[in-house]
């Protein structure tokens, strides 16, 4: 139940709070009708004059227009975008877009078990300055040129033999590189998208899908998740009832969950998304942290309806800005062409740099060495949380996320609000979820449970948010 202050003046600011906030994130686009003031008010649990006037206030300020004998509409003219306002329902000090500069900026002193990288200390930092030297050491068309349209050949030549090893059957020409996986995907949203499409993503998923997503334009609607993959009936009913354009998801070693999709999941996605006319954009960026390939969309699928995502900047390098995108052969033109008016191309420096840590064996090696040392801090990590109160949702094959289910009655934004304040930065679970599926959960990277502060930290934080809860109210 909703609950307000007191003063009529502050329920009126808020109904048109709430408004303004629906504009700003492009949930309500210019000539979208508002809804009525009975059930707007209705909704808020407020008097329909409080409506009226917040309305009125919002008229007087042009955000919105009233037409005799049909209602209320949102004025013509878009308003800037504004990410604060995509519709997460988190306390601003830790929203996904904070949490992000957070781990950025981090010093020494700070514990970030809520991060989304491993620690640069696993890093192959010797082979890539050995790269870096060798670059150095060619021809000055490495370091000052642009590009070919499609990326240098050799490293897309190398992906998608890379690919075939997962089962994918893509062609070099098939392979458009690009300086990250989230650019792959901004750049399949303006390819694909128009304002007012309605995009699936799995709930929980990567909080960034959201803000990306309604940066777009897109309405974004959240299938719920299993251990071994979306919920199909579940699936089955939002493609039927919202006609989506595409669905956005991790088929190896999801974020935040760690879940990998089973291989009669993968089947039924497919068909449903062929019945329905549907897209599917498959993120594979964590697929490398298998020691054995799962099942891929894409390799089922041959690019026909699926398109596949990825870089190494979770693997090898954040600084290394490397992606690609592999699609059908007859989408690859056009996708250029806008590739080339958002951004003339992309980094040729780290597509070579990133080609030579492929081929002289670093990649490998250093992979190899990754996933040894996940394997060995996964079960202590699950220890540590699950001696904390936190119950797993489902202990992943690989990766570095475990999805970690708090006490009842106890919010993970409350949670990470408490440990910011202690230098203990967490990822709460509803800064993945489009609904309040994640209220209930943190995600943590085991690569960064490791400082013996993070216990000490994480309780405290705990039994405060449980102090809060018995203290009487009044």
């Amino acid at each position: 139940m909703k609950t307000f202050p007191s003063s009529k003046r502050s329920l009126v600011e808020t109904v048109a709070g709430a408004i303004t906030d629906r504009i700003d994130s492009r949930q309500l686009m210019p000539g979208a009708r508002l809804p009525s003031v009975r059930a707007f008010a209705e909704a808020m649990g407020v008097s329909k004059s409080t409506v009226v006037e917040a309305y009125d206030r919002l008229g007087a300020e042009g955000a919105i227009v009233a037409r005799r004998g049909s209602g209320f509409y949102v004025a013509g003219k878009t308003r800037p975008l504004c990410l604060k306002a995509v519709g997460l329902q988190l306390d601003r000090a830790v929203d996904p877009l904070w949490i992000t500069r957070q781990s950025m900026q981090a010093g020494p002193d700070l514990v970030m078990p809520g991060s989304g990288w491993l620690p640069s200390s696993w890093m192959p930092d010797e082979a890539i300055r050995r790269g870096l030297r060798q670059l150095a050491r060619g021809p000055a068309t490495n370091l000052v040129s642009h590009d070919q349209p499609l990326g240098f050949p050799p490293l897309r030549a190398q992906i998608a033999r890379r690919l075939a090893e997962k089962g994918v059957e893509a062609g070099a020409d098939q392979v458009v590189l690009v300086d990250s996986a989230t650019q792959a995907l901004d750049l399949l949203c303006r390819f694909l998208l128009e304002p007012g499409d309605t995009v699936l993503v799995d709930d929980p998923c990567y909080f960034n899908y959201h803000g990306l997503l309604r940066a777009q334009r897109a309405r974004v609607v959240g299938v719920s998740m299993t251990p071994n993959g979306p919920d199909l009936a579940a699936l089955a009913a939002h493609l039927v009832e919202h006609r989506p354009r595409f669905y956005v998801i991790n088929s190896a070693l999801q974020n935040p969950t760690g879940s990998t999709l089973a291989s009669a999941i993968t089947h039924r996605i497919l068909k449903l998304a062929e019945a329905h006319d549907t897209l599917i954009i498959e993120d594979d960026i964590f697929g490398d942290f298998e020691g054995k390939p799962s099942p891929r969309l894409a390799g089922f699928d041959g690019l026909e309806r699926v398109i596949q995502i990825g870089s190494f900047s979770k693997t090898l390098s954040a600084a290394i800005r490397c992606g690609f995108i592999a699609l059908r052969e007859d989408w690859v033109e056009p996708l250029i062409d806008l590739k080339l008016a958002m951004s003339l191309g992309n980094s040729h420096l780290s597509a070579s740099l990133m080609h030579g840590l492929l081929t002289d064996g670093t990649y490998r090696r250093h992979l190899a060495e990754v996933r040894e040392k996940l394997g060995r801090a996964m079960a202590p990590a699950l220890r540590r949380l699950e001696g904390c109160g936190l119950t797993a949702w489902l202990e992943p094959s690989g990766g570095f996320f475990l999805w970690m289910r708090l006490p009842d009655g106890i919010d993970s934004a409350d949670v990470a609000r408490r440990a910011l304040a202690r230098g203990l930065v967490l990822a709460p679970g509803g800064a993945f979820s489009p609904s309040s599926l994640g209220n209930s959960f943190l995600r943590f990277n085991v690569a960064q449970c490791t400082d013996p502060r993070l216990i000490p930290m994480l309780e405290a934080a705990l039994n405060e948010c449980v102090a809060a809860r018995s203290e009487p109210v009044g």
